[in-house]
């Protein structure tokens, strides 16, 4: 579990979020889904025919800062990426399907330090992956 020195650091960065900006409305983007804890949104880079981030609107760094309290909408996210993949043309499974990335930390290719999943789908190849 995370320290609480690392969850205050994550939370002192919201002002300089874009993620958190895109969620709150201050930043124009193109809205998939939204509801009171999670918002969903096309990627202005797509790497695939259908290419959109889920968010938790309460910003959260990582996975490696997500607790037992993060639970809950980690899973209805979770639950959520087939339903919304399919709403924005992906091919249902098993002939389609998607893919879904969450990068954690330099390392694991996080590049904007806000929780976020790609949901990826459609037909191949791919620009990457």
């Amino acid at each position: 579990m995370p320290d609480a020195r690392l969850r205050l650091e994550a939370v002192a960065h919201l002002d300089n979020c874009i993620f958190c900006k895109i969620a709150a409305g201050a930043i124009p983007s193109r809205k998939v889904y939204e509801d009171d804890e999670l918002f969903a949104f096309h990627d202005i880079a797509p790497w695939a025919p259908v290419h959109f981030l889920m968010i938790p609107k309460r910003h959260i760094a990582s996975m490696a800062d997500a607790t037992n309290e993060d639970a809950a909408w980690l899973g209805r996210m979770m639950v959520l990426a087939p339903k919304l993949a399919i709403e924005q043309g992906c091919t249902p499974y098993p002939a389609g399907g998607f893919r879904l990335l969450l990068n954690t930390g330099a390392q694991g290719g996080q590049e904007v330090h806000h929780l976020h999943v790609h949901v990826m789908g459609g037909p191949r190849p791919w620009l990457k992956g």
